[in-house]
C-alpha cells in the first residue's frame, strides 16, 4: 500500500444524496506500450487555496483489454463512494 502525502478525499465534502453535485476530474492518455517511463502526481488546485491529490491509473492491454480494465477501475471507483445506494446500484450495477 503506498502513503499518499494528502488525504484521498477531502473531508470537507460530506456526500448529500439529495442534493450532492461533483465535478468529475478524468483524463486519457494512449501510448505504445514499454514506452512510459513513469507518472507523476497529479494534483488539483482548488478555489478556496486547498489542493487536493489525483490518482492516476495505468494498464497495459489490448484495446479490448483497456476497455473492460477502464470500465472495471470505474465501477469499482463508484461503489467505494458513500451512497451508492441500492437504487443507483439496481438502475446502474451490473
Amino acid at each position: 500500500m503506498t502513503h499518499l502525502p494528502y488525504p484521498p478525499c477531502p473531508p470537507y465534502l460530506p456526500y448529500n444524496p439529495s442534493m450532492a453535485r461533483y465535478t468529475l476530474v478524468y483524463g486519457v492518455r494512449l501510448i505504445p506500450e514499454d514506452t512510459l517511463k513513469g507518472v507523476d502526481d497529479a494534483t488539483l488546485k482548488l478555489k478556496d487555496g486547498t489542493s487536493a491529490g489525483l490518482t492516476l491509473h495505468t494498464f497495459d492491454g489490448t484495446i479490448p483489454q483497456l476497455r473492460r480494465a477502464l470500465d472495471r477501475s470505474l465501477d469499482a471507483f463508484f461503489d467505494l463512494l458513500p451512497g451508492a445506494d441500492e437504487e443507483d446500484l439496481e438502475k446502474f450495477g451490473d
